[in-house]
């Protein structure tokens, strides 16, 4: 999709507002501060919700990205997300991501960077692929960033991104359903996520959950006080 055409979709999205309306003094910011929420299986892994103006790399799990979504979504915000033509969105409608207010493009083309800045400057939370963030140089992704906090956006990088504000990754994925001899269907997956971020956020954070859940959402796994797993030291 070229350039152009990205952006003349943006305004045409009701309640998306453009770099253009973004610019003009008479525009109101005011939505571009404070935290977007996440789902409250999600709260103690990112307890003070998705920072506005911040960068956030996720690895090994697609899943999650589109549940930290979700509530944000719920709530009103927009979302885009680029470079992941991968993407179901049968997977996505279950984990909790409004259709409604999602914009696909798969393959942001040789024009990474201006695609990229239409999308901040028109979305509450932006989606970035791992094969798409892998060539993006330093410079370019430290003048993103600073656009994204000028625009109280959210940039979420399937992968990762140079100095991410926060870090989050899933490990043990196992799952569940099947019998040791193979049979029975597959109910949900358990998995363990971890966030770090930085100064007071270091300190990393990890949660058991359920990613899906058994009706397709992710779920947090409760764990006995001997095994909690809400925060462990670095």
């Amino acid at each position: 999709m070229a350039v152009p055409e990205v952006v003349a979709g943006l305004a045409a999205i009701p309640g998306v507002r453009t770099a253009a309306q973004l610019d003009d003094p008479a525009s109101d910011t005011s939505s571009s501060a404070g935290s977007l929420p996440v789902a409250q299986a999600l709260a103690g892994l990112v307890p003070n919700g998705l920072r506005r103006g911040s960068t956030v790399a996720v690895r090994g799990s697609t899943a999650l990205v589109l549940a930290l979504l979700a509530e944000a979504m719920r709530e009103g915000s927009w979302a885009a997300i680029t470079g992941m033509p991968e993407v179901g969105l049968v997977a996505a409608a279950e984990l909790g991501v409004d259709l409604d207010r999602l914009a696909l493009i798969p393959d942001p083309g040789a024009e990474v960077a201006a695609v990229l800045s239409a999308l901040i400057d028109g979305f509450d939370l932006v989606v970035l692929g791992s094969a798409v963030a892998r060539g993006i140089q330093s410079q370019l992704a430290r003048r993103l960033a600073g656009r994204v906090r000028n625009r109280g956006a959210v940039l979420l990088c399937a992968g990762q991104w140079p100095g991410a504000e926060l870090e989050v990754s899933v490990s043990s994925r196992r799952w569940r359903g099947l019998t040791d001899d193979g049979f029975g269907h597959l109910e949900f997956r358990d998995v363990v996520a971890t966030s770090r971020g930085r100064g007071p956020a270091a300190r990393p954070r990890k949660v058991a959950l359920r990613l899906p859940g058994p009706d397709g959402a992710v779920a947090a796994v409760e764990t006995s006080a001997d095994r909690r797993l809400t925060e462990v030291a670095g």
